[in-house]
Protein backbone atom coordinates (compact mmCIF):
# COMPACT_ATOMS: atom_id res chain seq x y z
CA UNK A 1 0.00 0.00 0.00
CA UNK A 2 1.54 3.72 -1.36
CA UNK A 3 0.00 7.30 -1.38
CA UNK A 4 0.08 6.41 -4.99
CA UNK A 5 -2.85 4.55 -4.81
CA UNK A 6 -4.83 7.20 -3.25
CA UNK A 7 -7.14 9.38 -5.40
CA UNK A 8 -8.52 12.26 -3.73
CA UNK A 9 -11.90 13.95 -4.90
CA UNK A 10 -13.21 17.27 -4.28
CA UNK A 11 -16.49 18.85 -5.01
CA UNK A 12 -16.83 22.22 -6.95
CA UNK A 13 -19.17 24.70 -6.04
CA UNK A 14 -20.99 26.90 -8.71
CA UNK A 15 -22.05 30.88 -8.49
CA UNK A 16 -25.35 29.27 -6.33
CA UNK A 17 -23.33 27.52 -3.92
CA UNK A 18 -24.20 23.95 -4.98
CA UNK A 19 -21.64 21.22 -6.15
CA UNK A 20 -21.70 21.59 -9.93
CA UNK A 21 -18.60 19.26 -10.25
CA UNK A 22 -15.69 16.88 -9.17
CA UNK A 23 -11.99 17.24 -9.39
CA UNK A 24 -9.92 14.47 -8.79
CA UNK A 25 -6.06 14.37 -7.77
CA UNK A 26 -3.48 12.56 -6.47
CA UNK A 27 -0.76 13.42 -4.15
CA UNK A 28 1.93 15.31 -5.70
CA UNK A 29 4.47 13.35 -7.88
CA UNK A 30 2.17 10.44 -7.38
CA UNK A 31 0.05 8.36 -9.53
CA UNK A 32 -1.87 5.19 -9.95
CA UNK A 33 -3.62 4.65 -13.36
CA UNK A 34 -5.14 1.53 -12.08
CA UNK A 35 -6.93 3.15 -9.76
CA UNK A 36 -8.16 6.18 -11.84
CA UNK A 37 -9.52 3.87 -14.31
CA UNK A 38 -11.55 1.73 -11.68
CA UNK A 39 -12.97 5.09 -10.37
CA UNK A 40 -13.76 6.33 -13.99
CA UNK A 41 -15.34 2.48 -14.01
CA UNK A 42 -17.15 2.83 -10.46
CA UNK A 43 -21.01 1.99 -11.11
CA UNK A 44 -21.12 4.64 -7.92
CA UNK A 45 -20.69 6.89 -10.03
CA UNK A 46 -24.23 6.64 -11.55
CA UNK A 47 -25.85 8.31 -8.66
CA UNK A 48 -24.26 11.46 -9.21
CA UNK A 49 -26.01 14.12 -11.26
CA UNK A 50 -24.87 13.04 -14.97
CA UNK A 51 -24.60 17.14 -16.16
CA UNK A 52 -21.33 17.68 -14.08
CA UNK A 53 -18.10 17.61 -15.04
CA UNK A 54 -15.33 15.74 -13.70
CA UNK A 55 -11.57 16.66 -13.94
CA UNK A 56 -10.12 14.05 -14.53
CA UNK A 57 -5.72 14.47 -14.52
CA UNK A 58 -3.74 13.31 -17.32
CA UNK A 59 -1.32 10.53 -16.99
CA UNK A 60 1.61 10.09 -19.56
CA UNK A 61 -0.09 6.90 -21.66
CA UNK A 62 -3.24 7.57 -21.16
CA UNK A 63 -6.06 6.67 -23.36
CA UNK A 64 -8.76 9.21 -25.03
CA UNK A 65 -11.32 6.83 -24.13
CA UNK A 66 -13.56 6.97 -20.65
CA UNK A 67 -16.14 5.14 -18.70
CA UNK A 68 -17.51 8.70 -17.74
CA UNK A 69 -18.14 9.89 -21.23
CA UNK A 70 -19.45 13.53 -21.86
CA UNK A 71 -18.57 13.99 -17.86
CA UNK A 72 -15.04 13.28 -18.20
CA UNK A 73 -12.61 16.71 -18.27
CA UNK A 74 -9.06 15.37 -19.06
CA UNK A 75 -7.08 17.98 -17.15
CA UNK A 76 -3.42 18.78 -18.03
CA UNK A 77 -0.81 20.50 -16.05
CA UNK A 78 0.91 23.62 -18.05
CA UNK A 79 4.52 22.70 -17.25
CA UNK A 80 5.02 18.60 -17.63
CA UNK A 81 8.11 17.37 -17.05
CA UNK A 82 10.45 16.90 -19.72
CA UNK A 83 10.11 12.94 -20.27
CA UNK A 84 6.23 13.13 -20.21
CA UNK A 85 6.33 15.95 -22.96
CA UNK A 86 5.81 13.64 -25.64
CA UNK A 87 3.43 11.42 -24.00
CA UNK A 88 0.81 14.09 -23.13
CA UNK A 89 1.28 15.90 -26.33
CA UNK A 90 -0.22 12.24 -28.12
CA UNK A 91 -2.53 12.07 -25.55
CA UNK A 92 -3.90 16.30 -26.07
CA UNK A 93 -3.82 14.97 -30.03
CA UNK A 94 -6.28 11.85 -29.48
CA UNK A 95 -8.39 13.41 -26.98
CA UNK A 96 -8.85 16.60 -29.49
CA UNK A 97 -9.29 14.26 -32.36
CA UNK A 98 -12.25 12.28 -30.53
CA UNK A 99 -13.68 15.80 -29.60
CA UNK A 100 -13.05 15.07 -25.41
CA UNK A 101 -13.19 17.70 -23.25
CA UNK A 102 -9.69 19.21 -22.31
CA UNK A 103 -8.65 21.49 -19.41
CA UNK A 104 -5.54 22.86 -18.58
CA UNK A 105 -4.13 23.79 -15.44
CA UNK A 106 -2.59 27.33 -15.65
CA UNK A 107 1.02 28.31 -14.54
CA UNK A 108 1.86 31.10 -13.31
CA UNK A 109 5.56 31.03 -14.70
CA UNK A 110 3.88 31.20 -18.52
CA UNK A 111 1.55 32.69 -20.29
CA UNK A 112 -2.03 32.34 -20.16
CA UNK A 113 -3.68 30.04 -23.28
CA UNK A 114 -5.34 32.10 -25.90
CA UNK A 115 -9.13 31.78 -25.51
CA UNK A 116 -11.05 29.02 -26.65
CA UNK A 117 -8.10 26.84 -26.85
CA UNK A 118 -9.24 24.88 -23.66
CA UNK A 119 -12.54 24.42 -23.03
CA UNK A 120 -11.56 24.72 -19.11
CA UNK A 121 -9.18 26.17 -17.59
CA UNK A 122 -7.56 25.89 -13.97
CA UNK A 123 -6.37 28.93 -12.02
CA UNK A 124 -5.30 29.52 -8.70
CA UNK A 125 -6.85 32.59 -7.14
CA UNK A 126 -2.93 33.84 -5.79
CA UNK A 127 -2.75 33.78 -9.67
CA UNK A 128 -5.84 35.22 -11.03
CA UNK A 129 -5.43 38.44 -8.82
CA UNK A 130 -1.73 38.96 -10.49
CA UNK A 131 -3.53 39.42 -14.14
CA UNK A 132 -4.57 42.81 -15.32
CA UNK A 133 -8.10 44.00 -15.61
CA UNK A 134 -10.67 42.38 -17.06
CA UNK A 135 -8.36 39.33 -17.91
CA UNK A 136 -10.49 36.91 -16.59
CA UNK A 137 -13.58 38.16 -18.19
CA UNK A 138 -11.88 38.04 -21.44
CA UNK A 139 -10.53 34.63 -21.62
CA UNK A 140 -14.28 33.61 -19.71
CA UNK A 141 -15.87 34.35 -23.41
CA UNK A 142 -14.81 30.68 -24.72
CA UNK A 143 -12.95 29.30 -22.19
CA UNK A 144 -15.13 27.89 -18.64
CA UNK A 145 -12.88 29.26 -15.70
CA UNK A 146 -12.37 27.39 -13.03
CA UNK A 147 -10.72 28.98 -9.22
CA UNK A 148 -8.84 26.71 -7.19
CA UNK A 149 -7.05 27.20 -4.42
CA UNK A 150 -9.37 29.66 -2.82
CA UNK A 151 -8.61 30.38 0.43
CA UNK A 152 -11.33 32.77 2.04
CA UNK A 153 -14.69 34.16 1.46
CA UNK A 154 -13.21 37.15 0.37
CA UNK A 155 -11.75 35.02 -2.52
CA UNK A 156 -15.05 33.47 -2.93
CA UNK A 157 -17.03 36.70 -3.96
CA UNK A 158 -13.62 37.93 -6.02
CA UNK A 159 -13.26 34.63 -8.44
CA UNK A 160 -17.25 34.97 -8.93
CA UNK A 161 -17.04 38.75 -9.94
CA UNK A 162 -14.51 37.72 -12.08
CA UNK A 163 -15.77 35.45 -14.17
CA UNK A 164 -15.32 31.73 -12.31
CA UNK A 165 -18.09 29.01 -12.97
CA UNK A 166 -16.61 27.04 -10.16
CA UNK A 167 -14.24 27.09 -7.64
CA UNK A 168 -13.30 24.78 -4.90
CA UNK A 169 -14.15 25.06 -1.59
CA UNK A 170 -11.44 25.78 0.47
CA UNK A 171 -12.68 28.90 1.84
CA UNK A 172 -14.82 26.87 3.86
CA UNK A 173 -13.20 25.86 6.33
CA UNK A 174 -12.18 29.48 7.40
CA UNK A 175 -14.63 31.60 9.33
CA UNK A 176 -16.96 33.58 7.41
CA UNK A 177 -17.01 36.25 10.35
CA UNK A 178 -19.85 37.72 12.73
CA UNK A 179 -22.92 38.75 11.33
CA UNK A 180 -23.62 35.80 8.82
CA UNK A 181 -25.37 33.24 11.03
CA UNK A 182 -28.95 33.23 11.19
CA UNK A 183 -30.72 34.28 13.73
CA UNK A 184 -30.97 31.03 16.01
CA UNK A 185 -28.65 32.22 18.84
CA UNK A 186 -25.84 30.69 20.00
CA UNK A 187 -27.79 29.54 23.36
CA UNK A 188 -29.81 27.65 21.38
CA UNK A 189 -27.70 26.29 19.59
CA UNK A 190 -25.33 24.69 21.91
CA UNK A 191 -28.18 23.71 24.53
CA UNK A 192 -29.48 22.13 21.06
CA UNK A 193 -26.04 20.31 20.14
CA UNK A 194 -25.96 19.00 24.43
CA UNK A 195 -29.03 17.20 24.06
CA UNK A 196 -28.17 15.81 20.87
CA UNK A 197 -25.03 14.77 22.06
CA UNK A 198 -26.79 13.14 25.24
CA UNK A 199 -29.29 11.63 23.42
CA UNK A 200 -31.64 13.25 25.08
CA UNK A 201 -35.47 12.41 25.63
CA UNK A 202 -38.07 13.35 23.09
CA UNK A 203 -39.46 15.62 24.89
CA UNK A 204 -36.71 17.48 26.19
CA UNK A 205 -35.55 18.53 22.00
CA UNK A 206 -39.81 19.03 21.34
CA UNK A 207 -38.97 21.77 24.08
CA UNK A 208 -36.14 23.24 22.01
CA UNK A 209 -38.43 23.26 18.64
CA UNK A 210 -41.16 25.07 20.38
CA UNK A 211 -38.66 27.40 21.34
CA UNK A 212 -37.27 28.32 17.69
CA UNK A 213 -39.97 27.25 15.39
CA UNK A 214 -37.67 27.92 12.55
CA UNK A 215 -35.88 25.11 13.34
CA UNK A 216 -38.63 22.66 13.00
CA UNK A 217 -39.31 23.92 9.41
CA UNK A 218 -35.64 23.50 8.40
CA UNK A 219 -35.37 19.54 10.21
CA UNK A 220 -38.90 18.68 8.27
CA UNK A 221 -36.72 20.44 5.17
CA UNK A 222 -33.67 18.12 5.78
CA UNK A 223 -35.60 14.88 6.22
CA UNK A 224 -38.04 15.33 3.30
CA UNK A 225 -34.55 16.26 0.81
CA UNK A 226 -33.37 13.96 -1.53
CA UNK A 227 -30.94 11.94 0.88
CA UNK A 228 -34.14 10.34 2.43
CA UNK A 229 -36.70 10.50 -0.06
CA UNK A 230 -39.71 9.00 1.87
CA UNK A 231 -42.80 7.86 0.35
CA UNK A 232 -45.04 10.31 1.74
CA UNK A 233 -44.07 14.13 3.21
CA UNK A 234 -42.90 13.98 6.77
CA UNK A 235 -44.93 16.45 8.51
CA UNK A 236 -43.73 16.55 12.62
CA UNK A 237 -40.91 15.45 14.81
CA UNK A 238 -43.00 12.74 16.20
CA UNK A 239 -43.36 11.28 12.71
CA UNK A 240 -39.84 11.66 11.88
CA UNK A 241 -38.91 9.39 14.94
CA UNK A 242 -41.33 6.40 14.20
CA UNK A 243 -40.68 6.92 10.48
CA UNK A 244 -36.49 7.22 11.01
CA UNK A 245 -35.78 5.88 14.40
CA UNK A 246 -33.84 7.61 17.02
CA UNK A 247 -30.60 6.88 15.59
CA UNK A 248 -31.26 8.14 12.17
CA UNK A 249 -32.70 10.94 13.47
CA UNK A 250 -30.16 11.93 15.56
CA UNK A 251 -27.88 12.17 12.69
CA UNK A 252 -30.16 14.49 11.29
CA UNK A 253 -30.58 16.37 13.97
CA UNK A 254 -26.52 16.59 13.87
CA UNK A 255 -26.63 18.44 10.42
CA UNK A 256 -29.88 20.76 11.29
CA UNK A 257 -27.03 22.71 13.30
CA UNK A 258 -25.52 23.31 10.12
CA UNK A 259 -29.41 24.85 8.32
CA UNK A 260 -30.20 28.11 7.76
CA UNK A 261 -33.94 28.65 8.40
CA UNK A 262 -33.51 31.99 6.63
CA UNK A 263 -32.12 31.18 3.26
CA UNK A 264 -35.18 29.76 1.67
CA UNK A 265 -33.93 26.54 -1.51
CA UNK A 266 -30.58 27.92 -1.64
CA UNK A 267 -27.76 25.25 -1.25
CA UNK A 268 -25.71 25.66 1.90
CA UNK A 269 -22.37 24.40 1.35
CA UNK A 270 -21.19 23.74 4.97
CA UNK A 271 -24.19 21.61 5.79
CA UNK A 272 -22.92 19.31 2.66
CA UNK A 273 -19.46 19.65 3.75
CA UNK A 274 -20.14 18.73 7.21
CA UNK A 275 -22.66 15.55 5.72
CA UNK A 276 -19.87 14.65 3.60
CA UNK A 277 -17.55 14.37 6.26
CA UNK A 278 -19.58 12.66 8.96
CA UNK A 279 -20.23 9.93 6.83
CA UNK A 280 -16.99 9.56 5.20
CA UNK A 281 -15.56 8.95 8.57
CA UNK A 282 -18.18 6.76 9.32
CA UNK A 283 -17.43 4.15 6.39
CA UNK A 284 -13.69 4.96 6.67
CA UNK A 285 -13.56 4.54 10.66
CA UNK A 286 -14.04 0.24 10.10
CA UNK A 287 -11.10 0.07 8.03
CA UNK A 288 -8.54 1.60 10.88
CA UNK A 289 -5.78 -1.14 11.61
CA UNK A 290 -6.42 -0.77 14.21
CA UNK A 291 -9.63 -0.81 14.29
CA UNK A 292 -10.30 1.70 17.55
CA UNK A 293 -12.12 -0.26 20.43
CA UNK A 294 -15.32 1.98 21.12
CA UNK A 295 -19.30 1.15 21.60
CA UNK A 296 -20.78 2.60 18.66
CA UNK A 297 -17.39 3.37 16.41
CA UNK A 298 -19.51 3.86 13.58
CA UNK A 299 -21.73 6.66 15.24
CA UNK A 300 -18.84 8.43 17.11
CA UNK A 301 -17.19 8.81 13.64
CA UNK A 302 -20.22 10.25 12.07
CA UNK A 303 -20.49 13.09 14.63
CA UNK A 304 -16.83 13.50 14.71
CA UNK A 305 -17.04 14.83 11.14
CA UNK A 306 -20.24 16.53 11.33
CA UNK A 307 -18.96 18.35 14.59
CA UNK A 308 -15.63 18.84 12.90
CA UNK A 309 -16.90 22.55 10.95
CA UNK A 310 -18.23 23.60 14.23
CA UNK A 311 -15.67 26.32 15.23
CA UNK A 312 -17.05 27.78 11.37
CA UNK A 313 -20.35 27.63 11.62
CA UNK A 314 -20.39 29.33 15.10
CA UNK A 315 -17.10 31.56 14.84
CA UNK A 316 -15.47 30.06 17.98
CA UNK A 317 -12.87 28.07 18.81
CA UNK A 318 -13.56 24.08 19.54
CA UNK A 319 -12.22 24.64 22.66
CA UNK A 320 -15.04 27.14 23.61
CA UNK A 321 -17.60 24.61 22.02
CA UNK A 322 -16.43 21.81 23.78
CA UNK A 323 -16.47 22.91 27.02
CA UNK A 324 -19.71 23.51 26.79
CA UNK A 325 -20.91 19.62 25.13
CA UNK A 326 -21.48 16.77 27.30
CA UNK A 327 -19.36 14.86 24.36
CA UNK A 328 -17.26 11.23 25.05
CA UNK A 329 -13.73 11.21 25.51
CA UNK A 330 -13.54 9.12 22.28
CA UNK A 331 -15.41 12.38 20.36
CA UNK A 332 -13.95 14.86 22.64
CA UNK A 333 -10.20 13.90 21.76
CA UNK A 334 -10.82 13.56 18.67
CA UNK A 335 -11.99 17.54 18.20
CA UNK A 336 -9.86 18.79 20.23
CA UNK A 337 -6.46 17.95 19.40
CA UNK A 338 -6.91 15.25 16.67
CA UNK A 339 -6.02 12.58 19.22
CA UNK A 340 -6.78 8.57 18.93
CA UNK A 341 -7.53 6.57 16.11
CA UNK A 342 -10.39 9.14 14.88
CA UNK A 343 -8.59 12.22 15.31
CA UNK A 344 -6.05 10.95 13.11
CA UNK A 345 -8.50 9.74 10.69
CA UNK A 346 -10.21 13.10 10.73
CA UNK A 347 -6.70 15.42 10.20
CA UNK A 348 -5.96 13.52 7.15
CA UNK A 349 -9.02 14.74 5.62
CA UNK A 350 -8.19 18.03 7.16
CA UNK A 351 -5.21 18.33 4.97
CA UNK A 352 -6.49 16.86 1.75
CA UNK A 353 -9.30 20.00 2.41
CA UNK A 354 -6.86 22.36 1.78
CA UNK A 355 -4.96 20.07 -0.50
CA UNK A 356 -1.96 19.33 1.26
CA UNK A 357 -2.56 15.84 -0.59
CA UNK A 358 0.62 14.52 0.56
CA UNK A 359 0.33 15.13 4.05
CA UNK A 360 -2.99 13.17 3.43
CA UNK A 361 -1.75 10.43 1.31
CA UNK A 362 0.95 9.50 3.96
CA UNK A 363 -1.74 9.44 6.79
CA UNK A 364 -4.53 7.50 5.28
CA UNK A 365 -1.69 4.77 4.56
CA UNK A 366 -0.27 4.85 8.62
CA UNK A 367 -3.86 4.47 9.41
CA UNK A 368 -4.15 1.21 7.01
CA UNK A 369 -7.13 3.08 4.34
CA UNK A 370 -5.97 1.45 1.19
CA UNK A 371 -6.93 3.28 -2.25
CA UNK A 372 -9.80 1.18 -3.55
CA UNK A 373 -11.24 1.02 -0.01
CA UNK A 374 -10.81 5.46 0.07
CA UNK A 375 -12.15 6.04 -3.10
CA UNK A 376 -15.17 3.92 -2.61
CA UNK A 377 -16.04 5.86 0.88
CA UNK A 378 -15.80 9.25 -1.22
CA UNK A 379 -17.75 8.41 -3.69
CA UNK A 380 -20.82 7.20 -1.21
CA UNK A 381 -20.34 10.12 1.60
CA UNK A 382 -20.25 12.55 -1.57
CA UNK A 383 -22.84 11.09 -3.34
CA UNK A 384 -25.07 10.79 -0.61
CA UNK A 385 -24.40 14.25 0.53
CA UNK A 386 -25.02 15.61 -2.67
CA UNK A 387 -28.44 14.59 -2.23
CA UNK A 388 -29.49 16.32 0.96
CA UNK A 389 -31.15 19.32 -1.38
CA UNK A 390 -33.94 20.95 1.23
CA UNK A 391 -37.08 20.60 -0.29
CA UNK A 392 -40.29 23.10 0.54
Amino acid sequence: MSPADLIFIHPLLGADDSWSGYRVEFAAGDANPKILADLCASPLLNDFDHRHPWFIPALPGGSAKCPLGARAVTVFPAQPAAADIEAFGQLEASLRQARGKLGLIASSDGKLPGTGSWEYLLISTSHARTLPRFAMHGLSSRTILVATDVPNHNDRNWVLEHACSLSSGEFLLSRAGAGGKADMTRVHLLELLALIAQDADTEALEEIFRQESKLSYSLLRLVNSAAIAPRSPITGFAQAIDLLGRRQLQRWLQLLVYADPNNGLHPNPLLQKAAARGHLLELLAISLKPRPAAENLEDAAFMIGTFSLLNVLLNMSMREILQQLPLSDLVRTALAEYGGPLGQLLRALDSADMRDLTKAAEALVELGIDGETFVKAQLAALSWAAKIRPTA
